[in-house]
């Protein structure tokens, strides 16, 4: 595994799924940007630094850890843009597209956490 953070595509992934959040978001009127708003940007966010977090931390166990608060912010996300559809903030393609988006993410997270649990293994 690469000493690098940019490398890791579960971290690019999540990147990029947070700027098209926000993209999504800045456009909103106040009380939506103020509401739902920060939230999906919130959670969305947090995918992406909790994965960073996790990588930068010294045992195999602490980045496990962090890629399950990353999981958690997936489903965060995932809520809070039902949420933002339900409520005419964003139209069905763009809905289906980030969850879609989500859904790479979460498999692609999943298997990171697998290999983090073979590390774990063969290193204690």
């Amino acid at each position: 595994m690469s000493n690098r953070l940019e490398d890791l595509e579960i971290y690019n992934l999540s990147q990029d799924l947070g700027e098209k959040v926000w993209a999504i978001v800045i456009k909103w009127d106040y009380f939506a940007k103020d509401t739902i708003g920060k939230q999906i940007v919130r959670s969305a966010d947090s995918i992406t630094a909790n994965i960073a977090e996790g990588f930068g931390r010294f045992h195999y166990k602490e980045n496990k850890n962090f890629c399950y608060f990353s999981r958690g912010s997936i489903l965060e996300t995932k809520a809070w843009l039902t949420k933002a559809k339900v409520r005419d903030l964003i139209d069905q393609d763009e809905h289906n597209s980030l969850m879609t988006q989500l859904e790479t993410i979460h498999l692609k997270l999943n298997a990171y956490i697998k290999f983090i649990g073979k590390k774990i293994t063969t290193n204690d």
